[in-house]
Order: C-alpha cells, then structure tokens, then sequence
C-alpha cells in the first residue's frame, strides 16, 4: 500500500497573504468592537456601557424594520437573479465568434462603479424625463419612484437584477462549458429530451458554480448601499431603508457611534450566519 504524501510547504507561500488580510481586518474589527461597548463624547473620552448598545438594537422596532426590508430584498433578487442567469447562460453559444462578444456584453454591467449605476437608473427611471418612467406612464401606470414605496422597490429591484445578473450568467456559463460532450452524445443516443439533459446533466454539474453565485449575490445583497442610497437615498420615507442604509444613518447622520457599532457587529453576525447556513444546506445537498 501507497502511503500519500502531504506537502505543507505551500502554506509558507499563503502565509504573507493571510497575514495581510488578518492584520487589514482586525483593526478596523477592533475598533468598532471598541466603540460598541462604549460611549463619547468626543475629546477622546470613553465611558463603558457594555451590552447596552447591543441590547438597544436587538429591541429596536426600528432596525427589525430594516432586517424585514434587507430579507425581502435578498430573497426577491435571488429568486430573480439565479434562474434568470441559469436560463440566460443555456441560451449563449459554446463556440464561434459570438462566445466572445457574448461574454463582453455579459461583463459590461459588472464594470459600471456602484454610484454610477445608482445615478444613472435615477435618471433613466425619473416619471418626468426618464425613458422608463416616461414608458410606464405613457402606459397608463402611475408610477412615480420618488414618492411611491412599490414604484420604490421595483425600481430598486429591476436596477440589481440588471447589474448583477450577468455575474449568475458568468458563473453558469463557466459551469456549462465544464460538462464534457460525451454526456451530451449519450444523451442525444437515448433520446433525452431537452428539460432531461438540463434537470439530469447540466443541473447537477453546475451545482458547486450555482452554490457560488448564491452565496456571492446573498451577501452582496445584504451588504448593498451605494445603488439604492444614490437612486432612492432609502426613501420615500423608510420603504428602501436597508440595513446598510440605516446603519450609516445612525453612525454618519446622528452620529451615535455606540449603536452604530453595535449594529454593524450584529448586521456582520447576521450575514456570517445566514451563509454559513446556505452554505451548509448547500453542500448537504450535494453529499447526497
């Protein structure tokens, strides 16, 4: 019997990378750990307060609101975004010159910075001279995204979809093109239908890419602030507030750096947790 060898000498190359990280994280980290058992006000000045900031959070009606909207928000774009980019990716060539130019117009939305995607659905969408709004009203649809919640929402919802669905459509295609075609002759010999060869062949073997794209549009979904605050600035009134946006409302707008501490340690439990749980159900599912 073989006995297999375990090189651990790659680690000494990782090492200086992790240390990096780890020094760039923790700082930060410790500081808002800092602020968030404490309060000031200012001249550098600290009193202990302990869990009291985390005690107020956890009882505000106000930040179960923002958590309600962030859920709806994550679990409406995730149930757009991942068969929409599944359904696109089947429809893109695997060879020729248009695979090229294909993967060009997919990675174009993904380049565009979050604040000009923000500024640039502001306009498209305004009901005076925004071509959406404009189309939409022209229909007969009062739709006004400045003043009304679901006009709000859809506004919001459509603008994600459009910016990060090409990130499921990469991430699918990548899994497609991984199939070898032996899997698609044997299906073509016994006459498998097209939903067979996708629900009993190309399913399965993009489930670890999809298990990617989940995770990455959940928790940059959660984490979402620049587009919605620069198209809606969290309104009207608090209906597209999100946990982010609310977060910086209290740290920047009232300047309440104990809640706000407090808070953003809770909103990071909140995401490290719900991945983890995705994750784990995830590749449960893949074990068996």
């Amino acid at each position: 019997m073989i006995e297999k060898t375990v090189n651990q000498k790659a680690w000494f190359l990782v090492a200086p990378v992790v240390a990096v990280v780890a020094f760039n994280a923790l700082i930060p980290l410790m500081t808002v750990v800092n602020y968030s058992v404490q309060e000031t006000f200012g001249n550098n000045v600290f009193f202990w307060e302990g869990v009291k900031w985390f005690e107020e959070i956890l009882h505000s009606p106000r930040f179960h609101d923002a958590l309600l909207r962030q859920m709806l928000f994550t679990g409406i774009i995730l149930l757009i975004e991942v068969p929409l980019g599944v359904a696109v990716a089947l429809t893109m060539p695997r060879r020729g010159p248009w695979v090229s130019v294909c993967l060009v117009l997919m990675a174009l939305p993904l380049l565009i910075p979050w604040n000009v995607v923000g500024a640039m659905w502001n306009i498209f969408a305004l009901p005076d001279i925004g071509l959406l709004g404009k189309m939409i009203n022209g229909m007969g649809i009062d739709y006004n995204f400045t003043q009304q919640p679901v006009a709000a929402w859809f506004t919001t919802i459509l603008m994600d979809v459009w910016h990060w669905t090409s990130l499921v459509v990469l991430l699918a295609y990548a899994g497609l093109c991984s199939i070898p075609e032996a899997y698609y002759q044997a299906a073509r010999i016994d006459g498998a239908s097209a939903w067979a060869v996708f629900r009993y062949i190309q399913l399965p073997k993009m489930k670890r890419v999809l298990t990617i794209a989940i995770l990455l549009r959940f928790m940059d979904s959660f984490m979402i602030y620049t587009e919605p605050f620069v198209l809606t600035g969290g309104g009207p009134g608090n209906a597209t507030t999100f946990l982010s946006i609310d977060l910086v409302k209290i740290a920047l707008g009232q300047f309440d750096l104990g809640p706000a501490a407090a808070m953003s340690l809770i909103y990071f439990l909140i995401i490290l947790l719900l991945s983890w749980i995705f994750y784990t159900l995830m590749m449960r599912n893949e074990a068996q």
